[in-house]
Protein backbone atom coordinates (compact mmCIF):
# COMPACT_ATOMS: atom_id res chain seq x y z
CA UNK A 1 0.00 0.00 0.00
CA UNK A 2 2.34 2.48 0.95
CA UNK A 3 5.25 1.23 -1.06
CA UNK A 4 6.29 4.51 -2.05
CA UNK A 5 6.38 6.20 0.91
CA UNK A 6 8.81 3.62 2.05
CA UNK A 7 11.09 4.39 -0.35
CA UNK A 8 11.24 7.97 0.59
CA UNK A 9 12.10 7.15 4.31
CA UNK A 10 14.82 4.70 3.01
CA UNK A 11 15.98 7.59 1.07
CA UNK A 12 16.01 9.89 3.68
CA UNK A 13 18.18 7.21 5.47
CA UNK A 14 16.03 5.18 7.69
CA UNK A 15 16.23 1.43 8.12
CA UNK A 16 12.66 0.48 6.11
CA UNK A 17 11.36 -2.72 5.99
CA UNK A 18 8.97 -2.57 2.49
CA UNK A 19 6.74 -5.77 2.58
CA UNK A 20 6.56 -7.29 -0.78
CA UNK A 21 4.34 -10.77 -0.11
CA UNK A 22 1.12 -9.37 1.28
CA UNK A 23 1.72 -11.64 4.00
CA UNK A 24 -0.82 -11.47 7.04
CA UNK A 25 -1.34 -8.82 9.16
CA UNK A 26 -0.72 -10.94 12.59
CA UNK A 27 2.46 -12.08 10.60
CA UNK A 28 3.51 -8.15 9.71
CA UNK A 29 2.69 -7.48 13.03
CA UNK A 30 4.84 -9.75 14.76
CA UNK A 31 7.84 -8.89 12.35
CA UNK A 32 7.51 -5.45 13.86
CA UNK A 33 7.71 -6.24 17.32
CA UNK A 34 10.58 -8.30 16.96
CA UNK A 35 12.29 -6.34 15.19
CA UNK A 36 11.26 -3.23 17.11
CA UNK A 37 10.16 -1.20 14.11
CA UNK A 38 6.61 1.09 13.13
CA UNK A 39 4.09 -0.82 10.91
CA UNK A 40 2.98 1.92 9.16
CA UNK A 41 -0.44 1.05 7.36
CA UNK A 42 -3.91 2.29 6.12
CA UNK A 43 -5.50 -1.09 7.06
CA UNK A 44 -7.31 0.21 10.09
CA UNK A 45 -7.81 -4.01 10.82
CA UNK A 46 -4.17 -3.97 12.25
CA UNK A 47 -5.33 -1.72 14.87
CA UNK A 48 -7.55 -4.52 16.24
CA UNK A 49 -4.47 -6.53 17.35
CA UNK A 50 -3.92 -6.35 20.99
CA UNK A 51 -0.26 -5.56 20.78
CA UNK A 52 -0.62 -2.54 17.88
CA UNK A 53 -0.58 -0.25 19.86
CA UNK A 54 2.56 1.92 20.19
CA UNK A 55 3.90 0.01 16.86
CA UNK A 56 1.11 0.16 14.52
CA UNK A 57 0.49 3.76 12.88
CA UNK A 58 -2.84 4.27 11.48
CA UNK A 59 -2.24 6.65 8.00
CA UNK A 60 -5.79 8.05 6.37
CA UNK A 61 -3.86 9.52 3.18
CA UNK A 62 -4.35 9.34 -0.80
CA UNK A 63 -1.18 10.10 -1.96
CA UNK A 64 2.64 10.22 -1.50
CA UNK A 65 2.40 14.46 -0.29
CA UNK A 66 -0.81 13.72 1.90
CA UNK A 67 0.53 10.34 3.48
CA UNK A 68 4.05 12.54 3.94
CA UNK A 69 1.78 15.13 5.85
CA UNK A 70 -0.29 12.26 7.50
CA UNK A 71 3.06 10.37 8.85
CA UNK A 72 4.99 13.88 10.06
CA UNK A 73 1.70 14.70 11.81
CA UNK A 74 1.78 11.22 13.97
CA UNK A 75 5.60 10.66 13.88
CA UNK A 76 8.25 12.46 14.80
CA UNK A 77 10.51 12.28 10.98
CA UNK A 78 13.43 14.11 10.42
CA UNK A 79 13.72 13.83 6.51
CA UNK A 80 17.19 14.81 6.48
CA UNK A 81 18.11 12.17 8.64
CA UNK A 82 20.96 10.32 6.75
CA UNK A 83 19.91 10.93 3.08
CA UNK A 84 21.10 8.73 0.16
CA UNK A 85 23.08 6.55 2.86
CA UNK A 86 20.94 3.12 1.99
CA UNK A 87 20.12 1.07 -0.65
CA UNK A 88 16.68 1.85 -2.42
CA UNK A 89 16.43 -1.71 -3.80
CA UNK A 90 17.36 -3.78 -0.60
CA UNK A 91 17.88 -1.51 2.39
CA UNK A 92 21.36 -2.39 2.96
CA UNK A 93 23.44 0.66 4.09
CA UNK A 94 25.89 1.62 1.63
CA UNK A 95 29.97 1.96 1.50
CA UNK A 96 32.06 4.01 -0.77
CA UNK A 97 33.21 2.27 -4.01
CA UNK A 98 36.05 0.92 -4.60
CA UNK A 99 37.69 1.35 -8.31
CA UNK A 100 36.35 -2.26 -8.90
CA UNK A 101 32.88 -1.60 -8.41
CA UNK A 102 33.27 1.80 -10.62
CA UNK A 103 34.93 -0.42 -13.19
CA UNK A 104 31.00 -1.49 -14.30
CA UNK A 105 30.22 2.15 -14.72
CA UNK A 106 31.15 3.80 -18.25
CA UNK A 107 34.82 5.90 -17.83
CA UNK A 108 32.86 9.02 -18.93
CA UNK A 109 30.53 8.58 -15.96
CA UNK A 110 33.40 7.73 -13.76
CA UNK A 111 35.14 11.30 -14.52
CA UNK A 112 32.01 12.86 -13.80
CA UNK A 113 30.71 11.78 -10.74
CA UNK A 114 32.34 12.64 -6.60
CA UNK A 115 31.79 9.98 -3.57
CA UNK A 116 30.54 7.24 -5.07
CA UNK A 117 28.59 4.54 -3.18
CA UNK A 118 28.06 0.92 -3.33
CA UNK A 119 25.65 -1.68 -2.31
CA UNK A 120 27.25 -4.93 -1.24
CA UNK A 121 23.92 -6.98 -1.81
CA UNK A 122 22.76 -5.82 -4.23
CA UNK A 123 25.91 -5.05 -6.34
CA UNK A 124 24.52 -1.30 -7.18
CA UNK A 125 26.49 1.78 -7.48
CA UNK A 126 24.83 5.30 -6.60
CA UNK A 127 26.33 8.87 -7.52
CA UNK A 128 24.99 12.25 -6.80
CA UNK A 129 23.23 13.12 -10.33
CA UNK A 130 20.48 15.28 -11.42
CA UNK A 131 17.68 13.36 -9.82
CA UNK A 132 19.59 13.11 -6.08
CA UNK A 133 19.12 16.55 -6.61
CA UNK A 134 15.42 16.66 -7.22
CA UNK A 135 14.94 13.96 -4.23
CA UNK A 136 17.09 16.00 -1.96
CA UNK A 137 14.74 19.07 -2.62
CA UNK A 138 11.78 16.68 -2.02
CA UNK A 139 13.44 15.62 1.56
CA UNK A 140 14.21 19.46 2.05
CA UNK A 141 10.58 20.71 1.55
CA UNK A 142 9.31 18.07 4.02
CA UNK A 143 11.73 18.77 6.86
CA UNK A 144 10.98 22.54 6.27
CA UNK A 145 6.60 21.27 6.72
Amino acid sequence: MLQRLGSWLRAAGYDTFIEQDGRADYALLQQALKEDRLLITRDKKLLEHRRAPGTVVLLECDGLEDCIRDLSGKVSINWLYRPFTRCMVCNTLLRPADNEQLSSLSEKIQSQIDAPVYCSVCNKVYWDGGHVDRMRKRLEKWQAG
